[in-house]
């Protein structure tokens, strides 16, 4: 070619070059934002979705709520009302007055029997008060409580989705609780207590309502897509995020900037998920629920929710950092030839004492590639099986890993010189 159809070739390959370079610049955008925007809603999902298929995760979700002061003050209130008020404590006194009356007692003494009605109501309830939280204070009431949950697990299937029977009930504007064992309980220890009259009050309304809402069935809808999509979508995002770092000219960049981007995106889950227990405890009304019990309700069945989404952010800056301790930069450069340094000089040391490695450790040293993306792999594959991973298993790892990168340097390091055998056979060592 002449050298202007050299400098025309040039100039269109280029051209093509940089056309390429745009395109996969467009690609790695589209696929970074879809992730992004998904990663809450994985999060979510794949929580809705281990609490409707694990049962010892629901169980283990709800069973401290028994245990909470608000909600037993709650109960206690509510079950010592109902049964006080099904207890006509008037006609008792009305029938002591006729019985006075009809014995000739004085005019006096038989208007004194109405007096008795609030003394014996205030007895009354004292009385059933002591009963019922002792109950409800009590391991029994907890055991009921897993129980309870653990046989009714169909419960969370039923509030997302409204359909089949359990303990835990959605109507058209509430969630709520079946406390029937909780109040045959109460009435036996009542009866036991020496109120005989216990055994005869009748059935009282045996729900507690635990959330108040009108928007119980635009959330259903909500709860039935995350859980269809709670297995697939964390895997879409994850899919999504690798064809992304993968489509970049530069897969270093972006393996950073999707941890940054899935990072802050957890962050915003955060503050959501706290917008919404703001929201939650002004729309409850203080008849329906007090607000320290709501707040305890709410704080303890999200916590998983929030522990994941927290586990989440804890691999984004890890994954994040790692790949910007693998780029051009200064300090990046200062740590990993501090890291070399020290398990160099400590390789060393140990070949000088006679703990060499030899052609082991110069495997290891002519395959750093190798053997650094196997740990980190390793790594990776253990917090994906991981049940349920939490922000302490994630640095167990992280320190795993890293223990294990320091000793393959140490064991490279302390490989000795090499030995090649000379003309007639014996071997010498060459200098390393």
């Amino acid at each position: 070619m002449s050298a202007a159809e050299r400098d025309e070739y040039e100039r269109l390959r280029m051209a093509a070059h940089g056309r390429h370079r745009r395109l996969r610049y467009a690609a790695t955008s589209v696929l970074l934002l879809v992730a992004f925007l998904l990663a809450p809603l994985a999060v979510v999902a794949a929580w809705v979705d281990s609490e409707v298929s694990d049962t010892d995760r629901y169980v283990q979700t709800v069973a401290p709520i028994a245990t909470k002061p608000s909600v037993q003050n709650t109960v206690t209130d509510r079950l010592t009302k109902r049964v006080v008020d099904s207890v006509d404590v008037a006609a008792f006194t009305d029938a002591i007055g006729r019985t006075l009356q009809k014995e000739g007692a004085p005019p006096q003494v038989v208007q004194g029997a109405d007096a008795l009605t609030g003394p014996l109501k205030s007895a009354l309830s004292s009385a059933v008060h002591s009963v019922v939280n002792r109950v409800v204070t009590s391991d029994k009431f907890a055991e009921v409580w897993d129980d309870a949950n653990r046989r009714a697990h169909a419960a969370v299937v039923k509030v997302l989705t409204g359909e089949g029977d359990s303990a835990i009930q959605a109507g058209t504007d509430s969630i709520d609780l079946n406390i029937g064992t909780l109040i045959d309980e109460v009435k036996k220890d009542l009866v036991n207590a020496g109120f005989d009259q216990a055994s005869k009050i009748p059935d009282v309304d045996k729900k507690v309502t635990l959330l108040k809402t009108d928007k119980l069935n635009e959330a259903q809808d909500a709860m039935r897509l995350l859980d269809v999509v709670g297995t697939w979508l964390p895997v879409l995002v994850l899919v999504l995020s690798a064809l992304a770092i993968w489509s970049a000219p530069r897969h270093r960049v972006a393996l950073m900037a999707t941890a940054i981007g899935i990072g802050i995106m957890m962050i915003v889950l955060l503050v959501g998920l706290a917008v919404m227990r703001s929201v939650y405890l002004d729309s409850v009304p203080s008849s329906v629920l007090p607000r320290n019990a709501a707040a305890d309700i709410y704080d303890t069945f999200i916590r998983f929710l929030k522990n994941s989404t927290v586990t989440v952010l804890v691999i984004a800056v890890i994954t994040a950092l790692a790949a910007y301790l693998y780029g051009p930069s200064r300090p990046a450069r200062w740590v990993r030839g501090t890291a070399a340094k020290g398990t160099g000089v400590t390789g060393r040391a140990m070949a000088r004492r006679g703990l060499r490695t030899g052609d082991t450790g110069r495997w290891l040293s002519t395959h750093v590639k190798w053997t650094t993306g196997i740990a980190i792999g390793g790594g990776a594959l253990a917090l994906v099986l991981w049940n349920y991973p939490t922000p302490g298993a994630v640095a167990l790892i992280l320190g795993i890993v890293v223990l294990v990168l320091i000793v393959l340097g140490i064991l490279a390091a302390a490989s000795g010189p090499e030995r090649r055998p000379p003309a007639d056979g014996r071997s010498t060592p060459v200098p390393g």
